[in-house]
């Protein structure tokens, strides 16, 4: 018996399903997994939810992080937009998308934020990462901190641009709470997101996110990512009328699909979102207390905890000071002593008597003896007129109550920002200072003084977190600067 021939026809057949079963079937088995969370920006309302909290490879949208911390150390005085970075040949090795920087180039921080923000550079994360912590891996500490901060409880980072990595994992609302942290807590850098090109320093660049931009109406942000891992993701943020939406998008399986989805969801959140609702905007992090949390597998140590807690808001009551058996008068609640008003013309006179002929760094104590002087003698004439139960006897073991004036409110510190050979040149340089550095020189008085060697050029009328400040923020532009405390 002849065997029989297959056809050439079904012969075709058979090798196109077996390239299905061996190509087609595991590709879509490694089909990235599918998140998506919908808010109300201006109130966090959640609006739409699927695998939210679902732990999954975030790609570039990991930059976001990136650049919050970038923004955070400018506004600090760790660094900034003018310092001049250079690439080390870890960052310039990183894989592309990348801006192709040469390691020892040197460029300035503002064009790596450029690149990272709109190119979505790999090269440019890792240099700013490395700019600011002194390596990758101590930045990564300082994301986990600030995620931590954020309430995005549900991620770890491992590096500064999002290339998958083991453990380098985030969830579909902790991202949507990290772009909406980058719209509400750094306004003037937010326009970045929606620039459609940019000049990156070594050339221009044109934004991964400029089709859903160009053909979302009301759309200005924020962020891609794309890897084999994570998918096609996205968060995007658009603005009509009153309302505003934040869409995250995790496992796409393309441009074109992903864009469509989160145009999808746009349009779900707009309509379910109030015409009018309250701006509830975010907490701003607080670093205090918030311990380091290392790398897992990373063999540095610990990384500084950042603190951000400024002024002090309470502090402790001074001691009394101890006195003579002597009966001392006490301002009562029924009859308190600033209610007489000759009293008080006596007091504001015995100031200005006692402030005028004071010299200028007693002016204080001045005041304080004008207004509280150690009794020697029960008190007589005026205050001994005031009704019986409105004086007390003092304990067996006499105090006095001490009223501090001060209408400086701590503002005792200032700056120096340089010697100079004549008045005029230190006036200028302090003009020059102040517009520069006017979120916070503003409302300081500027004052030169006279020196053997000099004219000083300072800055004076400061809080002592506002004086530090200030000159992190002038050190970073390479402006010296030195406190001036109290006297």
């Amino acid at each position: 018996m002849r065997a029989r021939r297959v056809q050439p026809a079904r012969y075709g057949l058979f090798i196109l399903a077996a390239i299905w079963i061996l190509v087609v079937l595991p590709l879509s088995a490694m089909a990235a997994p599918y998140a998506a969370y919908v808010i109300d920006a201006r109130t966090n309302e959640v609006l739409h939810s699927r695998n939210a909290d679902t732990r999954l490879h975030p790609a570039s949208l990991t930059k976001m992080m990136t650049l919050y911390i970038a923004f955070d150390a400018i506004k600090r005085g760790e660094i900034s937009l003018d310092t001049k970075v250079k690439i080390s040949k870890h960052a310039a090795s990183e894989p592309p998308s990348k801006l192709g920087m040469r390691p020892g180039q040197t460029i300035a921080l503002r064009y790596l934020i450029r690149g990272a923000a709109v190119k979505s550079a790999n090269d440019a994360a890792t240099a700013i990462g490395e700019a600011i912590s002194g390596s990758e891996a101590k930045f990564a500490r300082r994301m986990n901190r600030t995620a931590k901060a954020l309430g995005m409880t549900n991620t770890t980072f491992k590096n500064a641009h999002g290339l998958t990595e083991s453990g380098h994992m985030s969830t579909a609302r902790d991202m949507t709470t990290m772009g909406r942290h980058l719209l509400y807590d750094f306004p003037e850098y937010y326009n970045l997101f929606s620039r459609i090109t940019a000049d990156a320093g070594v050339r221009k660049v044109s934004h991964t996110n400029r089709r859903f931009l160009a053909s979302y109406k009301g759309a200005d942000g924020i962020k891609t990512g794309y890897t084999r891992a994570a998918g096609f993701n996205l968060t995007a943020s658009a603005e009509r009328g009153n309302e505003r939406i934040i869409v995250t998008v995790f496992g796409g399986t393309s441009t074109t699909a992903r864009n469509a989805k989160v145009a999808e969801l746009m349009d779900l959140g707009f309509r379910r979102a109030p015409s009018k609702a309250p701006l509830i905007k975010p907490a701003k992090p607080l670093y205090a207390d918030i311990e380091d949390t290392p790398v897992a597998n990373n063999s540095g140590g610990a990384g500084k905890t950042i603190r951000l807690v400024g002024a002090v808001t309470t502090s402790k009551r001074p001691h009394l000071r101890p006195t003579t058996n002597d009966a001392v008068v006490i301002a009562t609640a029924e009859a308190p002593v600033a209610t007489s008003p000759l009293l008080a013309q006596d007091i504001n006179a015995a100031i200005k008597q006692a402030v005028a002929a004071a010299p200028a760094k007693d002016v204080q104590s001045a005041s304080l003896a004008a207004v509280s002087p150690r009794p020697t003698a029960r008190p007589t004439g005026l205050i001994a007129s005031i009704a019986p139960t409105q004086v007390q006897k003092a304990p067996p073991q006499q105090q006095e109550v001490v009223t501090r004036v001060s209408t400086s409110g701590g503002r005792h510190w200032g700056v120096n920002v340089g010697r100079f050979p004549s008045r005029y040149a230190a006036e200028t340089v302090l003009v020059k200072t102040a517009l520069s550095e006017i979120s916070t020189l503003d409302g300081t008085l500027r004052k030169v003084v006279q020196r053997p060697q000099g004219y000083d050029a300072n800055f004076l009328g400061m809080t002592r977190e506002t004086a530090d400040l200030a000159c992190r923020r002038l050190a970073a532009r390479n402006v010296s600067c030195f406190m001036i405390g109290p006297g």
